[in-house]
């Protein structure tokens, strides 16, 4: 976005969405108002929309493009309906699927940002430096989401997040764009269960050689999937986030 776009944004006094997608607001209430709280303590005015449609992931996901045009449409009606004018999601799939949706609509121009890159304008603003306090179980994993990762480049950004905030982040053997996929996306976890579990247990077993506290990812389905198939414990982004911004 460049520089007369953002005074344009002001000018015309478009709302910030926070989306928090299907699993994180239906699943995952808790972490939905950890995100929520997140925004409030980095100053973000933002909104929140009682009814949302799903992102279409799954729908493109599963091959069906013409309904998944369709659940385009009808997010762009609703939020131009609400004066939408940037969205900031903690999904991984729905910042991807957001991002693809000029190629599905071309008068698409909503902005589209993952809440990485809010947290990391934040701490920049804040001099990017590393807050001290003495955590508890800070010697941490970080399991890379497949949406966030592979197909969104974002690596360093949130081991710089959780290092500034007073982490020690321990890589496992497969990390970045060698790292394990869950085994939950891609209609896995539906349809062949045990398959999706063998393969999380395959992080578990990574993370378990490491002798860390807690293995950390920013994608709801990731979070859900690896903590029903690790004896570690598994944290969510924004907990691992809160646990230190709450204290400081």
């Amino acid at each position: 976005m460049g520089i007369f776009d953002k005074f344009k944004k002001v000018f015309e006094n478009k709302n910030t969405l926070y989306f928090p997608g299907c699993l994180t607001k239906y699943k995952l209430k808790e972490v939905m108002e950890n995100y929520k709280k997140i925004l409030g303590i980095m100053k973000i005015d933002f909104i929140t929309l009682p009814t949302e449609f799903c992102c279409g992931s799954p729908v493109l996901a599963s091959g069906y493009d013409k309904d998944a045009r369709e659940l385009a449409r009808k997010n762009f009606k609703l939020f131009k309906e609400h004066n939408i004018g940037k969205i900031i999601t903690n999904c991984p799939a729905c910042y991807k699927t957001f991002k693809d949706y000029k190629e599905m609509l071309p008068e698409w121009d909503i902005e589209v940002e993952h809440i990485i890159t809010t947290m990391l304008d934040y701490l920049g603003k804040k001099g990017n430096k590393k807050i001290s306090i003495n955590l508890k179980n800070q010697r941490i994993t970080y399991h890379d989401p497949c949406y966030l990762g592979r197909y969104s480049g974002f690596y360093e950004e949130p081991r710089k997040i959780l290092r500034l905030l007073g982490y020690e982040v321990i890589e496992m053997k497969h990390n970045k764009k060698e790292a394990l996929c869950c085994g939950g996306g891609g209609g896995l976890r539906a349809n062949n269960p045990k398959l999706a579990s063998e393969i999380a247990k395959k992080i578990f077993k990574e993370a378990e050689n490491l002798k860390i506290n807690k293995i950390v990812s920013t994608c709801p389905l990731c979070f859900i999937h690896i903590s029903e198939n690790s004896e570690i414990e598994v944290e969510e982004f924004s907990k691992a986030l809160l646990n230190v911004l709450e204290l400081k």
